[in-house]
């Protein structure tokens, strides 16, 4: 006898009846009740429970459990855990999911992590253990929905035995053969065909441009520029618009060799589907690969603004513009006459933040070391995350928590500070420029006020700065502009009615040097300055600086809000350039410091990084540019691919060990630039 209900129901039990939003974590009705949608909440922190991971839970790797008295649950877990066959010796970081699983929930009688931390909740009439529950309490993944953000009962749904969940967790280069290899009746698959074809598709295009290592329920603010970058171009590639036009604005970002190859295959078959591709691109492989090439120059600023090229690769021979002599090889970045010897370093041991395996990497003092990998194959993590907030508080700086790792050894006591040379902005105002960032500007104002006008009309330094009263325009303020506040559009900018741009007061702009006055030394470009200054040392050196990293293009007076990214790390660089005597014992770290930079660009670079080290400083940098990969005097060389398939040391030396490491994808483009 069978019974029959009208109810969505099984064994008694009755479920919510699925819909779209029941299986989405940004819809109030699908996300998980415990965290509402966030993955996160505030609990029991395992960074925190186990701060070293590359111990076995025999060695003490749950910090809780150490002490005379809490050494019983170890030893209570780690006899049960032997009778299981459960890997007690194991590093913690090398333990699979469902094992750290059992270490939280315990083994049959035997309490894990939760039943410990339960034990001490009953305890908290005593004040020593409020204060230990407090050293473990943090930020972590949801217990109800591990992360994914979808609701509990949602993961009853399954296809080929995987929910929602599952899918959600794994990295995008699993889950594409996953629904590929779903097993369905005759039915399901009618029922489901084209939304199979879909997903394939888009998860297709997301592994190609070299996303493979993220998963579906990765938080936006968590990804990179260039990250964001391909996810909006495989968003494109998705819909199959035809007869569109595609605008990409250096989307190589972040890339290595081997996913910039991908990408040059994704941007063909936009191409081929009937779109219109335009790329504003510096990467070598990019242009070599385009149907028509648009060279602008001959130089940057003034000195450009003009089509010095347009066509094909193979009419770009016998051309002579300065890309023109990069791509035929009639110029080049040469390689290092010398590689510097390792003398001194540091050591980092045991890194295991995010997808680190617990590895130990060596970095030279004095020397130029140059960390590689495929996207998200742990660079960033190891050099950002641990080395830098590491050695910030080695000198008692503040910063941010390091990532986890055991240790940090070598020759310490010859650095005396770290410095981090990102692109963020630069300066604190919009009246800050090239010139009072580098400390330019003093110079021009103590020789503006020594003028035989300033005397006479009892002008001081201050006079001529567009800071503070006395000389600038007080309409402005020194800016130049003023800023008209509409209520419910944006914010108009006028040229400044009283100054007309010119941010000084009348009686200041008469005063000159050399026939001109403080504004046309502003509006003067730094090269322009450069030689107008030749014979006053102070100001020339410090401007020399400028053009050297190659930032002679832009004006004196230009405000730092208005650079981009690549323009903000080399005006930082200048300044350290410019500190005479600071770069002993100091470590810089670049990140990417080639993004948007030509050829000619990076060549001028590396001799400014190199200025650094002969002054004394040691130089790291993340980067997947080959001319800087083989200049370096020493390679890390992280892989062999992103997310969980990475994290590991695959070589260290000098560069021209790597191409001997199979596993290597660096070693593999490499070569052709080392030969």
């Amino acid at each position: 006898k069978k019974q029959f209900s009208e109810k969505f129901e099984r064994d008694g039990i009755e479920f919510e009846v699925p819909n779209e939003n029941f299986f989405s974590f940004n819809n109030p009705y699908g996300a998980c009740k415990t965290c509402e949608g966030f993955g996160r909440v505030l609990g029991i922190d395992e960074d925190l429970v186990v701060p070293d991971k590359t111990l076995s839970i025999f060695d003490g790797a749950i910090a809780c459990w150490k002490g005379e008295k809490m050494d019983a649950y170890r030893k209570d877990f780690v006899d049960a855990a032997t009778k299981e066959s459960f890997p007690v010796h194991r590093p913690w970081y090398k333990l699979s999911a469902a094992e750290k699983e059992i270490a939280w929930k315990g083994i049959g009688k035997t309490a894990g992590i939760n039943d410990f931390f339960k034990w001490v909740e009953t305890q908290f009439h005593k004040v020593q253990y409020r204060v230990m529950i407090s050293r473990y309490r943090g930020y972590t993944n949801c217990p109800s929905c591990k992360g994914s953000r979808i609701r509990e009962d949602a993961n009853h749904v399954k296809i080929d035995g995987q929910n929602i969940s599952d899918l959600l967790l794994m990295e995008i280069g699993d889950l594409l053969p996953a629904i590929e290899s779903l097993k369905m009746n005759p039915v399901e698959k009618k029922i489901s065909d084209r939304l199979i074809r879909e997903i394939k598709s888009r998860l297709g295009y997301l592994n190609k441009v070299g996303l493979g290592y993220l998963t579906l329920n990765r938080k936006i603010n968590t990804l990179s520029g260039g990250e964001m970058q391909r996810i909006r171009l495989s968003t494109s590639l998705g819909s199959g618009l035809v007869g569109s036009l595609y605008i990409l604005d250096e989307p190589s970002i972040g890339l290595h060799s081997k996913d910039t190859e991908n990408l040059i295959h994704v941007l063909e078959d936009l191409r081929d589907m009937g779109n219109s591709v335009i790329v504003v691109e510096h990467d070598e492989s990019i242009i070599r690969a385009a149907d028509q090439m648009i060279d602008i120059g001959p130089g940057a600023g003034e000195l450009g603004g003009e089509i010095v090229f347009q066509g094909a690769f193979k009419d770009l021979k016998g051309k002579k513009t300065l890309t023109a002599g990069y791509l035929i090889g009639t110029d080049e970045i040469a390689l290092p006459k010398r590689r510097r010897k390792k003398v001194n370093s540091i050591r980092i041991n045991g890194a295991a933040e995010h997808n680190l395996k617990g590895v130990s990497v060596e970095i030279p003092l004095n020397a130029l070391t140059v960390v590689t990998g495929v996207s998200g194959s742990g660079k960033t993590t190891l050099i950002k995350s641990i080395l830098f907030p590491a050695l910030q508080r080695q000198f008692q700086e503040y910063g941010e928590k390091p990532g986890i790792f055991q240790s940090l050894e070598g020759a310490l006591k010859m650095l005396t500070r770290v410095e981090m040379v990102d692109q963020s902005p630069v300066g604190r105002s919009a009246r800050s420029n090239p010139a009072t960032y580098i400390h330019a500007w003093e110079g021009i104002r103590d020789l503006f006020a020594s003028q035989a006008l300033s005397k006479m009309r009892g002008f001081e330094p201050g006079h001529f700065s567009f800071n503070i009263d006395g000389g600038r325009c007080e309409m402005c303020s020194g800016d130049g502009h003023t800023v008209i506040e509409m209520q419910f559009l944006p914010d108009i900018t006028l040229t400044c009615d009283t100054c007309k741009g010119k941010r000084f007061k009348k009686e200041v702009l008469e005063v000159t040097f050399k026939e001109k006055n403080i504004d046309e030394i502003l509006r003067m470009t730094l090269n322009e300055a450069q030689e107008f200054f030749v014979d006053h040392s102070k100001i020339h050196s410090k401007l020399e600086i400028l053009t050297r990293v190659g930032l002679g293009y832009l004006r004196m007076g230009q405000s730092t809000s208005t650079l981009s990214g690549g323009e903000a790390q080399r005006l930082k660089l200048a300044s350290f350039l410019s500190q005479a005597g600071t770069q002993v014992g100091t470590l810089y770290i670049f990140d990417e410091p080639t993004t948007g930079l030509h050829f000619e660009d990076v060549k001028k670079l590396m001799a400014a990084m190199n200025a650094l080290i002969e002054n004394g400083g040691t130089v790291v940098i993340i980067e997947h540019n080959l001319d800087v990969i083989k200049c370096a005097d020493w390679l890390i060389d992280l892989g062999p691919e992103g997310g969980d398939k990475g994290g590991e040391l695959l070589y260290e030396g000098p560069p021209e060990g790597i191409i001997k490491v199979k596993e290597s994808w660096t070693g593999k483009y490499l070569k052709h630039k080392l030969s």
